[in-house]
């Protein structure tokens, strides 16, 4: 079978479900008192909120950040009110609950892009809050003692955030996409994961599978010989990785810059103790979320010398702040937009709020000045070479020696060229590069494949933004989840990019990849996955050359 690979690994195991939620219906026995039973939703819902609270505190970075999320979604009072409605109209307490929850996830889904992205989030809260109320387990994850993958229609943040504790080694899903939590947060945790596999009935129960999360590929009921087969390609990568330390190289020294990507200061400290050469991506926007004002002037100074002072030696990747679209600010009123992903978001804030980034880039320069920190810092959703130009005067007026811009439009790809004589460096933002190239909503899990960024046409607009970066002798990052496929990574290096920024758990295996593969055949690959006709065909085409690299 296949699916969507989105956190690379291999693993052989038995399989187990996920928890089934409990079902309610109408003909349930009704409370007594209305006012009664919407104190008693109140506090189921109030007990799932201090649950996703008390998990957000046993974990760390992007993880905390989602329950925390999570958590404020379960204290909506428009649930509140729904249920207060059912539980007038008749309806049994839980079955009222259920029946708000389902209504919020239609809208949700009706509303498309990053909202019906969110359902399965949502979905999860009703039925946590249905089992506090019912007075039975919550849904969940197995715990057989034993190793096994996790299967699930889809998991919930609340749930993939705390698997890496417990014994699951890998996991399947039948929906999400590339960018759903259950990727983000398997791929922070190392767990090999697939996504968007419709053949789930096909599994044999009680027998093991083999998931390849680099390829997508899943085998139903592997024969012994495959298990055997399986079971040395994970000892010999385990120990390639092992043996993998220092600076990024390919097997003939060609210099590849491996980099983490980071959100807060907690994501700082915990990164900096990684084996990486400094950071190719930090996501400003955290600080700027969950607040109703901008935050002042001396807070960001703060809040960047903290981080700059943990990579102290190491370059540190700055993206400005990345709002609009999924990520809308209170304080920053956009409008009605009818299509926010088309819209006013990224650098184009700025044109809306310009005291907005000039305060930040007025605080990057002050930490920089502070640290001595070798700071870069770059714009997210630059389309022209005169949006470059315009910023990088902003930066450099502003004491910022490095600036640069993400490529994540194919405007900006196609006339690389143009924009890098105002920049210093460009940064490829392939989750919303796939997004634009191919017309597809990247939270749209359906279309998941399209989003896949093995696509021909995207690596075309990867290769000539290298082209553009090797004439211009400047460097060419890309910080977008393809860069944390091992798979991928010598065919970016051949498309000419010069570094790589991931989440720390995958530097190991995409350094340990780049040290089996010279630079030639690096190139060699790059060509064969662009000449080829689908993703499918690319990888394997790839893992064809790539074999004999790494015996």
């Amino acid at each position: 079978m296949h699916g969507l690979g989105v956190s690379p690994g291999l693993v052989c195991a038995p399989w187990l479900a996920f928890g089934t939620p409990v079902a309610t219906s109408a003909e349930d026995p009704v409370g007594e008192s209305v006012t009664a039973e919407l104190a008693r939703v109140r506090d189921a819902l109030a007990t799932v909120s201090g649950d996703l609270e008390a998990r957000a505190a046993q974990v760390d970075g992007v993880a905390s950040e989602i329950l925390l999320v999570s958590a404020s979604m379960a204290r909506d009072p428009g649930i509140v009110s729904a249920a207060e409605e059912n539980l007038r109209a008749g309806m049994p307490t839980a079955h009222a609950v259920s029946v708000a929850f389902a209504g919020y996830c239609a809208k949700l889904e009706a509303l498309g892009g990053y909202l019906a992205e969110r359902v399965a989030d949502l979905r999860d809260l009703g039925n946590r809050a249905v089992a506090v109320l019912l007075g039975v387990p919550m849904p969940g994850i197995p715990d057989p003692g034993h190793p096994f993958v996790l299967v699930a229609r889809d998991l919930s943040p609340a749930d993939t955030a705390m698997l890496g504790g417990s014994d699951v080694v890998g996991l399947l899903t039948a929906e999400g996409g590339p960018t759903s939590h259950t990727a983000i947060l398997a791929k922070s945790l190392g767990l090999p994961a697939i996504v968007n596999c419709a053949e789930l009935d096909r599994l044999v129960e009680g027998r093991p599978v083999v998931l390849d999360g680099t390829t997508g590929e899943i085998v139903v009921d592997p024969s012994d010989l495959r298990q055997a087969e399986v079971a040395e390609q994970i000892t010999e990568a385990r120990a390639r990785v092992e043996g993998s330390r220092g600076p990024g190289r390919t097997r003939d020294g060609a210099p590849v810059g491996l980099l983490v990507n980071i959100g807060t200061v907690d994501d700082a400290a915990r990164a900096a103790t990684a084996d990486s050469e400094g950071v190719g991506l930090f996501r400003t926007e955290f600080l700027y979320l969950g607040r109703q004002i901008a935050p002042t002037l001396d807070e960001q100074i703060s809040t960047y010398t903290s981080v700059l002072e943990q990579f102290a030696g190491r370059k540190v990747v700055v993206r400005t702040l990345d709002s609009g679209s999924d990520k809308p600010l209170p304080f920053l009123d956009l409008g009605a937009e009818e299509n926010p992903a088309l819209g006013v978001r990224g650098l184009r804030v700025g044109t809306v709020y310009p005291d907005v980034l000039a305060t930040q880039l007025e605080a990057l320069g002050a930490a920089a000045a502070a640290t001595g920190a070798d700071l870069w810092v770059m714009a997210p959703m630059v389309a022209t070479a005169e949006e470059a130009e315009g910023f990088a005067v902003l930066a450099r007026a502003r004491g910022i020696a490095k600036v640069g811009a993400m490529i994540e439009i194919p405007s900006a790809a196609l006339r690389a060229r143009d924009l890098l004589e105002h920049l210093d460096f460009v940064s490829i933002g392939t989750n919303d590069l796939s997004q634009y190239t191919c017309a597809v909503d990247r939270m749209a899990g359906s279309l998941a494949p399209l989003l896949d960024p093995w696509q021909p046409a995207v690596l075309d607009l990867i290769g000539l933004v290298g082209a553009a970066g090797t004439e211009a002798g400047a460097p060419v990052g890309v910080c977008g989840e393809a860069a944390s496929d091992p798979a991928l990574a010598p065919v970016l290096v051949g498309l000419g990019v010069t570094s790589l920024s991931m989440v720390a758990p995958s530097l190991g295996a995409v350094r340990a990849r780049l040290a089996a593969t010279d630079l030639g055949l690096c190139r060699e690959m790059a060509a064969a996955a662009r000449a080829a006709r689908s993703p499918q065909a690319g990888r394997s085409a790839v893992a064809a050359l790539a074999s004999g690299a790494l015996r």
